[in-house]
């Protein structure tokens, strides 16, 4: 079974890594940053902290080199889905695309791209120390299903998750796993702004009773837009920062990462995307669209040579 890691960064690495420790899985992988991609091919892909291994992964920064596979793995940032999905589509000719990523909208660009999709979502973090080497900083399920209305087959799904569950992974294949997607994704949209925000890592921030109050407002914002829209919950949101407050007190959200490095944000697939959706069904979800316009003005601030000159 031949697997394509697009966008091998923390997370990707993580799926990557599982896949080859098995001796029947040929991982490849694209990114398209050179120094990361060069020291995985000569000296292996390393994962440190929860998970201490180095294992071979053939990785290329051109989507070209890489054979057809059967199976796709996207955890590209949501603003990098669809230049990601051009480059690798030929790839995946004949092939399934599971998407990892943080957020809503990612499976329906992918979908304009190759036959079959496959929804999923993921709790393990983790962060580049060096290029080649990631740290493996929390654990955790990923849920993966077919995904309407391109599906990959039950039989597809069940094998990915097979695959990666010997490799060391928690995965559990669904019929719909909309349910822990969009538990996730309110998770992210409180865990992740507040802490690109205030700059403090996620238990720290939990513990600020203000921040963790607006975290617990923009919880119920995305509750109440999951039950217009008939999705359960697989899990309470709320609770789930606290159990991260435990489990990564020092973990730094990845948005807080992108602020800190002034690298574009997820901020539209996350809270932009709960206010997107709360505008079409009628239900307001004004925290949610203020985390979203501020990150943005955030965003604008570091593109200084396009206003420092600008007169009112």
């Amino acid at each position: 079974m031949k697997v394509c890691i697009i966008g091998c960064g923390a997370i990707g690495s993580l799926f990557a890594a599982h896949l080859a420790r098995l001796e029947d899985v040929e991982v490849w992988a694209y990114d398209p940053s050179e120094p990361h991609v060069d020291a995985i091919n000569k000296s292996g892909l390393r994962l440190t902290g929860l998970t201490d291994i180095v294992v071979p992964v053939n990785a290329r920064t051109d989507a070209t080199q890489i054979p057809a596979c059967e199976f796709g793995i996207i955890a590209a940032k949501t603003l990098h889905t669809r230049p990601a999905m051009e480059a690798t589509a030929p790839i995946f000719l004949d092939g399934a695309v599971c998407s990892v990523q943080n957020g809503i909208g990612n499976e329906e660009i992918i979908a304009e791209y190759v036959p079959r999709v496959i929804l999923g979502t993921t709790f393990p973090a983790g962060h580049v120390t060096e290029p080649g080497v990631v740290n493996h900083d929390t654990g955790g399920k990923s849920w993966i299903s077919p995904f309407l209305p391109k599906p990959a087959s039950m039989d597809e799904v069940n094998k990915l998750a097979d695959a990666l569950n010997r490799g060391g992974a928690d995965i559990v294949p669904m019929e719909d796993a909309r349910g822990a997607l969009w538990t996730k994704l309110i998770f992210n949209s409180a865990s992740n702004a507040m802490g690109a925000l205030t700059r403090l890592p996620h238990g720290v921030a939990c513990d600020q009773p203000g921040v963790r109050r607006i975290m617990r407002e923009l919880v119920n914002e995305g509750k109440a837009i999951a039950a217009a829209l008939g999705v359960t919950l697989d899990s309470d949101p709320d609770a789930l920062l606290d159990y991260g407050r435990e489990k990564a007190y020092q973990h730094p959200p990845s948005m807080l990462t992108d602020v800190l490095n002034m690298r574009g944000t997820e901020i539209d697939a996350l809270n932009g995307g709960i206010a997107r959706i709360g505008k079409e069904i009628g239900i307001p979800t004004p925290l949610n669209e203020a985390m979203t316009d501020i990150i943005k003005g955030l965003e604008y601030s570091w593109r200084e040579d396009e206003w420092r000159n600008l007169k009112p």
